[in-house]
């Protein structure tokens, strides 16, 4: 059995591909599809793309396509999650800071460059009219870096996942000051080029079998109580997020990636927009 290599991050989004691992469903289809967690996220997956580490990563479409300019030869195959990603900002819970506009001028943590909690951090700055110019960072590689640096004050705030990051906010870790979604569908499932040309026909069974699990995910019993426990997370905050979260199963369109592309340009992320095809594949 030929083996397809999938990275995401180790979050409640996912559930759907460990389901389908757990319950056989791709192996039965003679697939061997094995997972890996990226805590670091999308910078770090975009590098395990280039590198040839997976062939599939779940990824932020903002960051993707940002790393694609960047010549990351790869391609989304589908949108995965079709609703927008709620990124809280967040501070020391000990922290002298009380609303977004006194973070102006002080240091956000960032996974890495080019992640999505770099890329929100420009989102937000302009949603509060800061010169981007002025930001500044803090590189911290995933969640436990974030906790020591705004710990240690090496950086005064980070974006990351509203629901993920509530469990530190219910310890009293951090405070949230407000949140930010993004202006587009949240994730998308990218694939290699070479992948892509080698293994079209499983890549194409593998998403035939996932989209079939997350039309029905929502209706699994007892679904909510399952996320909540593997993910540590309150049950009434699955269910708020399982409300405000669609998976989808459809390509993403050329003018969802006209609309991140100009908003990547806008915020001098990118010197240039390519073709909106130039990162489509459809299988």
């Amino acid at each position: 059995m030929k083996t397809i290599k999938v990275g995401g991050v180790p979050e409640h989004f996912n559930l759907p591909w460990h389901l389908c691992i757990e319950e056989k469903l791709f192996e039965n289809a003679g697939l061997n599809v094995i997972w890996k967690d990226f805590p670091g996220g999308t910078g770090a997956m975009n590098r395990a793309l280039r590198s040839g580490e997976i062939d599939i990563a779940v990824i932020l479409t903002e960051g993707f396509l940002k790393d694609v300019i960047s010549s990351n030869e790869s391609k989304i195959i589908q949108t995965y999650i079709g609703s927008p990603l709620v990124w809280g900002i967040h501070v020391a819970a000990g922290s002298k800071y009380k609303s977004v506009e006194e973070l102006k001028n002080t240091k956000a943590a960032i996974s890495r460059k080019g992640s999505g909690s770099h890329l929100m951090a420009y989102v937000n700055a302009q949603n509060h009219e800061w010169d981007t110019d002025d930001l500044q960072f803090e590189i911290v590689n995933d969640l436990d870096g974030a906790i020591d640096a705004l710990t240690e004050d090496r950086a005064q705030y980070f974006m990351w996942e509203h629901f993920t990051t509530k469990p530190l906010v219910d310890k009293r870790i951090f405070r949230r000051l407000a949140d930010c979604p993004t202006p587009w569908p949240c994730f998308v499932i990218a694939a290699r080029n070479e992948s892509l040309k080698n293994e079209p026909a499983r890549i194409k069974k593998m998403l035939e079998i996932l989209n079939k699990e997350t039309k029905r995910f929502k209706e699994f019993p007892k679904i909510a109580e399952k996320l909540a426990e593997k993910y540590d997370q309150r049950l009434e905050d699955i269910q708020q997020w399982l409300e405000i979260t669609s998976w989808s199963q459809e390509q993403i369109t050329e003018e969802e990636v006209e609309k991140v592309q100009d908003k990547l340009l806008e915020l001098n992320l990118i010197s240039k927009k390519q073709a909106n095809s130039e990162f489509i594949h459809n299988l």
